[in-house]
């Protein structure tokens, strides 16, 4: 990772056009799932987009090795691949808004649509889960078949092929987001109470709160090494250790890449302790955690917020999007 200070010369402007939702690499080639409705794909140079949801929006969108798949308020849930393919893969019951997705590594999914969550498995067969309120996060665990389900006063924890009621972690309030730690020891969920919350599922079921944000946590993202959790919702990254069997209980984050702006998007580099940090008012770095150096990608640009971000498998370039629909693809030189 031996770069100089600014980075911005190796960046190379992608033209999404509309507000970027999401974004995913699929080998070579880079997705964004648009505001617009549309999926915008983008190799060498070329841009093809293609027409997920026609006269909607894209919500939420998830992607995996050769597919893109998106939620939206047509209550569509859509499948679109590098090659043109264009299909609906699913639909909520009266057109439901689809609130949340997961992909499973076996080509399995789920989605959320109010209190509606239904999980798919890789063989086709489905399973459906009445939430407590609308399933607002949703999360496959990192090994087996089981699923988190973020709501209202807690999150479930549901095996959709058994025939058990999902178990119910829980803590008052509203839980928006969810995850697993690499190892599934921990299940941390953001809240709408500008917090973080957490249950320490092996040995014990004790509690972590992660409190102090000024804003919201929309964006989190754990290290290669599952050692460390990155949030967005201050004016810098809030990274919280997870390195000890008690996770951050009684343990300070680390604050990284600190400005007068708030950090709107955190994506870790696949393999290297590196941290990509996109802002509120569209600046974007790059923080090394070995001697804490800042490395700038993009400058602060006006009404250019930083809503995507995606390393690609090797590390090797990091793309962005923005919610003017200005994107963009860092090459790391060699």
């Amino acid at each position: 990772m031996s770069s100089p200070t600014s980075l911005t010369s190796h960046v190379a402007p992608v033209e999404a056009g509309a507000h970027v939702t999401a974004a995913h690499w699929m080998k070579d080639t880079l997705a964004l799932a648009l505001g617009d409705g549309s999926v915008l794909f983008a190799r060498a140079g070329e841009v093809t987009r293609l027409p997920a949801h026609p006269d909607a929006g894209i919500l939420v969108a998830a992607g995996e090795a050769g597919r893109l798949v998106t939620g939206g308020d047509d209550g569509r849930v859509v499948e679109t691949r590098p090659d043109g393919t264009v299909a609906e893969v699913a639909a909520a019951k009266g057109g439901a808004w689809i609130d949340a997705l997961a992909l499973h590594p076996d080509g399995g999914l789920a989605y959320a649509a109010g209190r509606s969550v239904v999980a798919r498995d890789a063989k086709g067969r489905e399973r459906s889960l009445t939430a407590p309120s609308t399933g607002r996060g949703l999360a496959f665990a990192p090994k087996g078949y089981r699923l988190a389900v973020s709501h209202y006063n807690g999150v479930s924890l549901w095996y959709p092929n058994h025939e058990t009621p999902a178990e119910v972690v829980e803590w008052k309030g509203s839980h928006i987001d969810v995850t697993w730690s690499p190892d599934g020891r921990f299940v941390v969920s953001t809240m709408q109470e500008n917090a973080l919350h957490g249950w320490r599922l092996q040995p014990d079921r004790g509690h972590m709160r992660m409190s102090g944000y000024p804003a919201k946590v929309r964006s989190i993202s754990w290290s290669s090494d599952g050692h460390w959790l990155a949030t967005s919702g201050a004016e810098a990254a809030i990274v919280w250790p997870f390195d000890s069997k008690e996770g951050p209980t009684g343990k300070a984050p680390r604050e990284c890449g600190v400005r007068p702006a708030r950090v709107s998007r955190v994506a870790f580099h696949p393999k290297a302790p590196v941290l990509a940090m996109g802002y509120e008012d569209g600046c974007l770095l790059l923080v090394r955690f070995t001697d804490a150096s800042e490395l700038l990608v993009r400058p602060a640009t006006k009404g250019s917020a930083v809503s995507a971000l995606a390393w690609d498998a090797k590390g090797g370039r990091l793309a962005f999007g923005c919610t003017d629909g200005a994107a963009g693809v860092l090459t790391l030189p060699g």
